[in-house]
């Protein structure tokens, strides 16, 4: 390299990793927007559709069953055959399911198109994360994750607003239809603005990700269908203990395997096994606790679906302020404090809104409390995605993202049938008093989850550095130097 070389990298990167901010930024806007935006539209589509009640849970369910199961292997097809590449056909995929979403003529239809959209979900979200890491140096990587965030956090919040504008003021199918254009114009740019990266692994382990695949398939299905019909129900039982054996089975190929798609060695790494552990707790709680909180803004305030989407700002926009603040702060000084932190605000903002529920109270009450809690909320989004990030070597980045990924709505659906099975009792809905006292104990356990995940935040190291070369193998041996490879676009 000669010395005319130097000067200009820097500036040759730095469009390079605006547009890569902004185009991962965008798929993953996308994608977690259409986690939550159904959820206000659910009465508009029992009467457009003649749906039955587990029919509407299933418009919300089999997204998120699509998109936990296939986490894994959107990230190990990201690093086979190019993270740029793939990352377009999901983007280009999801926009195409949500066309078939918006034209559905039978709730069957939907809830189908609903199933495809979280398959392609599921590459679009971990490829997101693994394009800024490859992206961006370590030295700045905290504050672009923290951005990443940030927009992960608009996403949430802006769900249940965005579902409930939109079917108020134009109709149900616009929620889907708002994607194809975003899709359409977003798939050639990245395939034109990105660099392209492949991951260490040569081959695909196809056992690996069908046991992958059923194993999760198995968990989420036993965890979504418990609040329905009962946690010792056969289905469930049979479910959970299905999903774990096939579980058990994966992590014992992945240490045979000749191409594991999942090292295990990565689990060896205190920075790593600590910052999934926050996630699980951390969106635990937090899934648990938007599940009930909606339907208490609504049954046990009286609010409008729009209305019970803006009342919940205060609780869900915060990320959009502290995450990237939070984000560049933790270079300096960490991630051990911030998820800690975050997740203590998180459970005392909840334990305070437990403590406070009552039928009729107000706004400013009720603020304060999800203001507190959004803020502990924001200070765990980037940190935990920079400590997983960070804890592995730069080749690893893929199945890194893909894994706390997969922990994490794993998290989600598991808070969300814990908190559903506490709050389920005879006529919770009869009446603000009777759900407000359903409501209350149970929003208290999700507050515990966060209390939980505070203990795997305090034994993560202080500080944990990027690795840059080599790192855990498969049974936490030293593995090759990095196999990374990358192409960079002539844009």
């Amino acid at each position: 390299m000669s010395h005319d070389d130097f000067p200009r990298a820097p500036a040759a990167a730095r469009p390079h990793q605006a547009w890569t901010l902004v185009l991962a930024s965008l798929g993953l806007f996308m994608v977690a927007l259409d986690t939550l935006v159904v959820t206000t539209a659910l009465p508009v589509l029992r009467a457009d559709l003649g749906a039955k009640l587990t029919d509407l849970e299933w418009t919300v369910n089999a997204y998120n069953l699509a998109f936990a199961c296939l986490l894994l292997t959107g990230a190990a097809l990201g690093d086979r055959f190019g993270r740029r590449r793939v990352y377009a056909i999901g983007v280009l995929g999801f926009a195409v399911a949500s066309a078939a979403a918006a034209m559905s003529g039978s709730v069957g239809a939907l809830i189908a198109a609903r199933a495809v959209q979280g398959g392609f979900a599921a590459i679009v979200m971990p490829l997101t994360l693994t394009l800024i890491s490859q992206a961006f140096p370590a030295e700045k990587r905290g504050m672009a994750i923290g951005l990443w965030g940030g927009i992960a956090g608009l996403a949430v919040a802006m769900g249940p607003v965005v579902g409930g504008a939109i079917t108020n003021g134009l109709a149900w199918q616009w929620i889907f239809w708002l994607n194809v254009p975003v899709g359409l114009a977003l798939a050639p740019l990245a395939l034109r603005r990105l660099t392209e990266s492949f991951g260490p692994r040569p081959r695909l382990d196809p056992v690996g990700l069908a046991l992958a695949g059923t194993g999760f398939l198995g968990l989420t299905w036993g965890l979504v269908r418990a609040s329905t019909v009962g946690w010792g129900s056969a289905e469930v039982l049979l479910s959970l203990l299905a999903g774990t054996a096939l579980v058990t089975g994966f992590l014992a190929w992945q240490r045979r395997a000749r191409n594991p798609m999942l090292p295990l060695g990565l689990f060896r790494l205190r920075a790593f096994s600590t910052a999934n552990g926050v996630s699980f707790f951390m969106y635990a709680s937090l899934f648990g606790a938007l599940f009930l909180m909606s339907q208490f803004l609504q049954i046990g305030l009286g609010n409008s679906p729009l209305a019970a989407g803006l009342w919940i700002l205060p609780w869900t926009a915060t990320p959009m302020v502290v995450a990237p603040i939070a984000g560049a702060l933790s270079e300096r000084f960490g991630n051990r404090p911030f998820m800690a932190a975050g997740l203590a605000l998180q459970a005392a903002g909840l334990g305070w809104v437990a403590a406070i529920a009552a039928p009729g109270m107000g706004y400013a009450q009720l603020s304060v409390a999800l203001t507190v809690a959004g803020v502990g909320t924001s200070m765990c989004f980037p940190t935990v995605a920079n400590a997983v990030m960070g804890s592995v070597p730069q080749q690893e980045a893929g199945v890194a993202s893909g894994t706390n990924s997969a922990i994490r709505e794993l998290g989600g659906v598991f808070g969300v049938a814990v908190l559903a099975a506490i709050f389920t009792g005879p006529a919770v809905y009869g009446s603000p008093d009777a759900f407000v006292d359903a409501f209350r104990p149970a929003l208290g356990v999700g507050a515990g989850l966060a209390v939980v995940g505070i203990v795997s935040a305090l034994l993560a190291p202080r500080r944990a550095g990027t690795p840059r070369e080599g790192g855990p193998g498969p049974a936490g041996r030293p593995a090759e130097p990095p196999a990374v490879r990358t192409v960079r676009t002539g844009a």
